[in-house]
């Protein structure tokens, strides 16, 4: 009897758990077609892999390949520390050598024993789509593609929780949780699950440790961060008409992202193509010059002011940054009147032709900036300008214009030629700048950062370089005592960046660093995350000297310095892994 009775239990258990999957709603997610393979690895043995979908928690770190079979220990639970107000992230690598049509994912709540509670929605889940890459070669200079290997790269981050897996494939999760900054302290617990139609669910635990210290709301992180923004592009990938109700409204989210991560600067092109074309979307003026028939000038603003209000209106007021007094090429645009087309001139700074462009605009430009209370955020901005350039440009704006100071991307050590006009200067990746003259600077109140760029191999944010060198930026930043970090390319999107970040000139990937409809990256996600952690560096410092806890202070000095490298440690992953549980050990004891 005891036999019936323990074969119904199991009968009943089998029957309840059937019918909750033949209820699960096993509808995939629309999404994009991805690229084929351009590289695809023929040697894994697939057959060998067995039945059914194969899965695992893994490293953000880790960057997979989508012909591969993943050469992991299969892993259920998962486990982080964040500070109220962090975004962590999780990976969960999926593979199967059949065709899964139906995979659907879902988080639960997040509890603690005590009874307290995230929601779910804390948790974001993204699969990771692949993009066509190369690789770094020569960095600099004109491509042709078959001179460099291809092959796919996993990085995009589709915000969709099911999709169809191919077989043989790989696929990856990623998962960011934001913890709320009002979330009570305590070790929380969650499942996350992954459904298969046919298959018995796979879960996996999740253990988040939240700790009682506060990382600050993004537009108060002291962290100076510049990526540079193209509006342009987003118009015509989507292909709505420029400045139109329908592009202010594909900008706002992918712009609001830009201000969750900290950036702290507004891209503005005072005219033309101030990089020339180096963009797959050239930059066209927010500002509408036109001469008039009697040579005198006008200058229409609604276009600049529309786009820094509403940049200001997400939250990134720090700074407007405009582009440029000293374009490459020096060519200039305007509208002519007497000829009634637009016409372009070459001025070079100290020729009566660049005088008589730009004083008429300085004159008018301030006027109009003083109107809307932005001319102490105001800079002109250049990009890796020569020094004969520099001093002529100079000359004429400090004596038009003094009140707007320069932002300048400086491979000339023009700090030096100029150190009371640069108040944004950044410098390249791997060019020290004294330790007089940074020191010199933030007593000024100027701001110093880095840039990256093409000829960087390492560190970097191309489709092919490590997630890992991410998350290194704003560690570097710390050690090297720079206030942020600059890069030229937040949205300067290639033909189809959603297929192949191949660009004709730098490695891919080199122009931009999100994806279109406001999809984020590995790589986007990796240097948040470095930014956070300098954040956390800062406060600890700050809190340690406060408590005049000086061995503590003494020993996170030393872990931050560890990071001002120049060339790829062996052990990167572990010394940043190492690095941040110190900033967490370090938040807990001021607790």
């Amino acid at each position: 009897m005891k036999l019936i009775f323990k074969s119904l239990f199991v009968f009943l258990i089998l029957l309840t758990y059937s019918c909750q999957n033949v209820n699960k709603d096993f509808t995939v997610a629309q999404t994009y077609e991805e690229p084929q393979d351009p590289s695809p690895n023929t040697d894994q043995d697939w057959e060998a892999v067995s039945n059914g979908l194969q899965a695992s928690v893994t490293s953000t770190d880790m960057r997979f390949v989508k012909s591969d079979i993943p050469k992991l220990e299969k892993k259920t639970t998962w486990s982080g520390t964040a500070w109220k107000g962090e975004r962590i992230s999780a990976q969960i690598v999926l593979w199967s050598k059949d065709s899964l049509t139906k995979v659907t994912t879902e988080m639960s709540d997040f509890k603690s024993e005590d009874g307290k509670s995230l929601p779910s929605s804390i948790a974001k889940i993204n699969f990771v789509k692949y993009v066509i890459t190369d690789e770094f070669g020569e960095g600099c200079g004109h491509r042709k593609p078959e001179d460099f290997d291809a092959s796919l790269a996993a990085d995009a981050l589709d915000p969709i929780s099911s999709y169809a897996l191919k077989s043989e494939t790989t696929r990856p999760i990623w998962l960011t949780m934001n913890v709320p900054s009002d979330a009570q302290p305590g070790t929380y617990t969650s499942t996350f699950d992954v459904h298969v139609q046919g298959q018995d669910t796979q879960q996996f635990s999740f253990t988040l440790k939240v700790i009682d210290q506060t990382l600050p709301a993004a537009t108060d992180w002291k962290f100076h961060l510049d990526l540079w923004q193209n509006p342009f592009a987003v118009a015509r990938y989507h292909n709505v008409e420029l400045w139109s109700e329908a592009h202010w409204d594909l900008l706002k989210p992918i712009m609001k992202r830009l201000a969750d991560a900290g950036q702290k600067v507004i891209t503005v092109s005072l005219n033309k193509r101030p990089w020339g074309g180096q963009t797959f979307d050239q930059f066209e003026s927010m500002i509408e010059w036109r001469k008039k028939t009697d040579g005198t000038w006008t200058y229409d603003y609604s276009i600049f002011d529309q786009w820094v209000q509403r940049m200001m209106d997400l939250g990134i007021k720090n700074q407007i940054s405009c582009y440029s007094m000293v374009p490459w090429g020096n060519e200039f645009y305007y509208f002519d009147e007497a000829e009634n087309k637009e016409v372009k001139v070459t001025a070079a700074p100290g020729t009566k032709a660049y005088e008589d462009l730009w004083i008429p605009f300085l004159d008018q430009f301030k006027v109009h900036l003083e109107k809307k209370g932005w001319n102490n955020i105001t800079l002109i901005a250049m990009d890796e300008r020569g020094p004969e350039e520099m001093t002529a440009m100079l000359k004429l704006l400090n004596e038009h214009a003094p009140e707007l100071g320069i932002s300048f991307a400086d491979n000339h050590k023009s700090y030096k030629l100029y150190p009371d006009d640069l108040k944004d200067m950044s410098v390249a990746f791997g060019d020290p700048v004294d330790e007089e003259d940074l020191k010199l600077r933030r007593e000024n109140g100027y701001i110093s950062t880095f840039y990256l760029a093409c000829p960087h191999e390492f560190p970097n944010t191309y489709t092919f370089s490590p997630p890992a060198e991410g998350a290194l930026i704003g560690w570097y930043a710390m050690a090297a005592d720079f206030d942020g970090f600059l890069r030229w390319s937040y949205n300067s999107w290639v033909e189809h960046p959603l297929q192949d970040s191949r660009f004709i000139t730098w490695p891919a990937g080199d122009t931009y660093i999100v994806y279109p409809e406001n999809r984020s990256s590995i790589r986007f996600e990796k240097l948040r995350e470095g930014i956070q952690d300098a954040e956390k560096i800062r406060i600890l410092r700050e809190d340690l000297t406060n408590r005049k806890m000086l061995d503590e202070l003494d020993h996170l000095d030393q872990v931050v310095a560890q990071f001002n490298i120049t060339s790829k440690p062996k052990n990167l992953e572990a010394m940043l892994n190492d690095a941040k549980n110190t900033l967490n050990i370090l938040a807990e004891k001021l607790k």
